[in-house]
């Protein structure tokens, strides 16, 4: 949500640039949108999502390029400005976002985790062996914990799985990109 509202925001301040940077930024800030919903759906860590991550980070690169340009030709007024902090705030947002991505358990405790399952498992198969009763009991708890465990690896894995990073507000703003701008760049 963070990171489609930093995109929004500099799309709408982008409108309000001079020519020729507005259109540049205003297409660019699309290409980087389609960018952004594509990482939704890469395997963290994979090839792919390598490239992405690039693409988006050229993308970003170009866009500063154009705030500058934006800056050399109006350096007293607002919106080049405020465009600039708001491309910052983009900026901020795509690292924030890569690294979330990026951000798993490690193996070795995803490893402790089913170790610790089986051992308590067992133990308390045992007591209830030793009590005569209870195969039923150990089912179920045997069905819990491997629940939990499927929630677990499923959460580390947020672009698969059943459990995954929505891109709704990348993919509604990318609908509301496809609208004529709502604000015209100013007059010479």
């Amino acid at each position: 949500m963070d990171d489609a509202n930093a995109i929004g925001t500099t799309y709408l301040r982008a409108q309000t640039l001079s020519e020729p940077v507005r259109s540049r930024s205003l297409a660019l800030l699309v290409r980087y949108t389609d960018t952004s919903i594509r990482l939704s759906h890469t395997i963290p860590s994979s090839t792919a999502q390598r490239s992405v991550i690039a693409d988006g980070d050229a993308q970003l690169r170009m866009l500063w390029g154009l705030a500058g340009q934006a800056l050399v030709a109006a350096p007293v007024a607002s919106a080049p400005r405020l465009y600039t902090d708001s491309l910052n705030k983009t900026i901020d947002m795509h690292t924030v976002r890569v690294s979330i991505l990026n951000n798993r358990v490690p193996g070795a405790v995803l490893a402790v985790e089913v170790g610790g399952a089986a051992v308590a498992l067992g133990l308390l198969a045992l007591y209830l062996a030793i009590l005569g009763r209870g195969v039923i009991t150990v089912l179920l708890a045997a069905g819990l914990v491997t629940l939990l465990l499927l929630v677990t690896f499923d959460l580390d894995r947020p672009t698969r799985g059943l459990i995954t990073i929505p891109d709704t507000p990348l993919t509604s703003l990318r609908a509301s990109m496809a609208l004529p701008p709502a604000a015209t760049g100013p007059s010479r």
